[in-house]
């Protein structure tokens, strides 16, 4: 099921959720190697995917280095996470607490992002109205670093990175469930030859992506450990919030 567009208006236009949109997606096209398409053809596949990787591991959050509190040495990449360093780490100057904010703006393909910002786009503008721009930005970066900490202390020795704005993501969709679960979301569903779009009650389609997370392939590559954990942190906080009226226009 992929949630196409919601049928639930704002008081305000989403400036935060635009802004994260636009940052992610100008990060992906101008930075990040593996968004870099009009330079694809003049490179050889294996010298792409090693600027992509080397990219990643220069700038993402790796729980090993996280647990450890130093960057990845050859001896890491290796033979897996060590308890002391051995030998030089490979990008030395790496800020390790600094990358698990950056890797919320980084992803792995055009499939990845798209994918996550048609969610944020859809659930993300109504929580920013509930919650109020500060509070969501606030909001929406606490989310990523507590989804990250999941992910870390169900992988403490892991030496991948981790990339995506899906946790925080997972944390405002969390959010929605609590705030607006009757809210109608025009959703696509496939299976072979049919097709369908109709509007479902957005709990249906929240706890199905929820509990679809405990189906994930454990070779697929997917942190979904950092999905469920940021959407529990969002269902929480707003299940905690105290409740207001609905936000007036500025």
């Amino acid at each position: 099921m992929l949630p196409l567009r919601d049928v639930n208006p704002t008081a305000r236009r989403p400036v935060v959720t635009v802004a994260l949109i636009a940052i992610c997606v100008a990060v992906f096209v101008l930075v990040e190697p593996a968004g870099r398409v009009i330079s694809w053809h003049q490179q050889a596949a294996t010298s792409r995917q090693q600027a992509d990787a080397e990219f990643t591991y220069r700038y993402a959050a790796v729980p090993c280095e996280l647990v450890r509190q130093r960057p990845l040495t050859i001896a890491d990449l290796q033979a897996g996470c060590q308890r002391r360093p051995v030998g030089a780490p490979v990008f030395p100057h790496k800020q390790i607490w600094l990358a698990v904010v950056v890797s919320m703006f980084l992803h792995a393909s055009l499939l990845h992002i798209g994918g996550n910002m048609l969610f944020l786009w859809i659930f993300g503008n109504n929580v920013e109205d509930r919650l109020g721009r500060v509070r969501y930005a606030v909001f929406y970066l606490v989310a990523g670093v507590v989804a990250t900490g999941a992910y870390v202390v169900s992988e403490p020795l892991s030496t991948a990175p981790l990339v995506g704005a899906s946790g925080a993501i997972a944390a405002v969709m969390g959010a929605y469930l609590v705030w607006f679960p009757r809210a109608p979301i025009r959703t696509l569903i496939l299976v072979p030859p049919i097709v369908l779009w109709p509007r479902l009650p957005a709990w249906t389609l929240l706890v199905f992506w929820l509990a679809s997370q405990f189906f994930v392939s454990p070779g697929s590559g997917v942190a979904w450990v950092a999905h469920v954990g940021g959407f529990a942190f969002g269902a929480l906080v707003a299940a905690a919030a105290p409740g207001r009226a609905a936000a007036r226009r500025r």
